[in-house]
């Protein structure tokens, strides 16, 4: 096994939780973004994070939100990480920012390194989020960025490994890609994608 970072995203069932920390994964990630079907409320994030053990990250997903909503959300839902998705500026993170919170940011353009906004992690989504199209990982338009950084978009357990494998991502995050029909997670798609990504050996 590789120590690839793997975080699943867009969590609403216990069972999913319990399959996701099972498999491996680093970090799993609740949707507080409205209008998404994969959205929870501060309640039900609250019930699915307390079944995850210490070494996984729990993680908020927000998109366009004020810095208020985004800590009221936060602090209800016991999240131990906070990933925004929009135009936010660097003084959102540091607003956010707190003793044992991970901040995230998430981007669909092309970064030079982790932490110009003060984030903890980049997480770089494809150049059209959410519709399931991934990078052309080969092309000579993508450069990696440095540091702690997530591939995502249009993954999934067929192609997981070979995005890792052309584009060095320190870890990678799935959503759709884990899904039998939007918005609900299949088991069996988790554990092969988890297994899937893990596999590479970063000595190959």
């Amino acid at each position: 096994m590789s120590d690839l970072f793997v975080k699943i995203c867009g969590l609403k069932a216990a069972r999913d939780v319990d399959v996701a920390v099972g498999a491996g994964a680093g970090a799993v990630g609740f949707v507080f973004a409205p209008g998404s079907p994969r959205t929870v409320d501060a309640a039900t994030a609250r019930e699915l994070a307390a079944r995850v053990p210490e070494g996984v990250l729990t993680v908020g997903v927000f998109r366009g939100q004020s810095v208020e909503e985004v800590r009221r959300l936060t602090e209800e839902s016991g999240v131990r990480g906070v990933q925004l998705h929009g135009d936010e500026g660097p003084e959102y993170y540091e607003a956010l920012r707190a003793p044992g919170r991970t901040l995230l940011r998430a981007t669909a353009e092309h970064v030079r390194r982790c932490g110009e906004y003060g984030e903890d992690l980049l997480l770089l989504d494809a150049p059209d989020p959410g519709s399931g199209k991934p990078w052309n990982w080969g092309s000579a338009q993508f450069t990696a960025p440095e540091g702690r950084w997530l591939l995502a978009g249009g993954l999934n357990p067929g192609n997981v490994r070979e995005a890792v494998a052309a584009t060095g991502a320190w870890g990678v995050d799935v959503s759709s890609g884990v899904e039998r029909e939007r918005g609900v997670k299949s088991p069996e798609l988790i554990r092969a994608f988890i297994a899937a990504a893990r596999s590479y050996d970063y000595s190959e």
